[in-house]
């Protein structure tokens, strides 16, 4: 653990160093997240500007601002953490860098997974935070909601994590996969409204196809106090299985894997 959490370190500071020589670009990234928070709240708010309408699917519009907050900071977490490295998988692969990265003493995956950063998007992590603040100080929130939510917001970062990984993975046989991940964005969007504000037949397939409302609408439910128990226990199942099963996958996609020099 000691010798991984040094790695992590390493890589972080390399990547700060190179990142950090286009300080202009900061300021594009800036604007970018500004624009897709804009976006976020623009569909809050025509979502509850109708006359008359104070909740949608039982949410009041502080508490669907919480399951914004959460879409951006998770949001933040995929721009800063997830895609930069998810997106080198299928370039390592095209170009035969990946031999490289099999050779190496150290765990593929984790390797292919902590590499690279993007911190030029850590603004999303603070709009993101700070949307999930401000919205649970006009609401009633408890210390054991706030944990609550804490551990089920971990449980969906694990989520997110295997569904980019697994997708990420299937270039080690179709090589492009940046439809099949503009896929997911796509599909993503829509948790940044409470998954009860959709029809039943799309609720049911965001919460049990596409495991869509355990990233943002399970852990709002846990702050504000209106999460069920099959819902609190299911989301870290969910998890774990998903990293289980996406771990089984790499492991089989390594294994199939011809170098690209042979």
């Amino acid at each position: 653990m000691t010798r991984y959490l040094r790695l992590i370190r390493i890589f972080t500071g390399a990547t700060l160093s190179a990142q950090l020589e286009y300080r202009a670009n900061f300021l594009g990234a800036v604007l970018a997240s500004l624009g897709e928070a804009g976006v976020a709240l623009l569909g809050i708010a025509v979502l509850f500007g109708q006359p008359g309408t104070t909740s949608v699917g039982g949410w009041s519009f502080q508490a669907a601002l919480l399951v914004t907050g959460f879409f951006m900071l998770t949001e933040g977490v995929i721009s800063v953490f997830i895609q930069p490295n998810m997106s080198k998988i299928a370039e390592a692969i095209r170009t035969g860098s990946m031999d490289f990265t099999l050779l190496k003493p150290v765990d593929a995956q984790f390797n292919v997974s902590a590499r690279n950063l993007n911190v030029l998007r850590v603004t999303d992590l603070l709009i993101g935070a700070g949307l999930i603040a401000y919205a649970a100080a006009h609401l009633t929130v408890t210390l054991p909601g706030v944990l609550g939510a804490a551990v089920l917001y971990l449980s969906a970062v694990v989520i997110v994590y295997c569904i980019w990984l697994g997708l990420s993975t299937t270039a080690f046989w179709w090589v492009k996969t940046q439809n099949i991940t503009e896929l997911f964005n796509g599909v993503f969007g829509a948790a940044r409204f409470p998954v009860t504000a959709f029809p039943v037949p799309v609720r049911a397939l965001l919460t049990f196809v596409l495991p869509v409302a355990f990233i943002t609408t399970v852990p709002a439910q846990a702050m504000t106090g209106t999460l069920t128990p099959a819902l609190a226990f299911a989301s870290p199942l969910v998890a774990g299985a998903l990293f289980v099963l996406t771990r089984l996958f790499w492991l089989k996609a390594v294994a199939s894997y011809t170098s690209a020099s042979s």
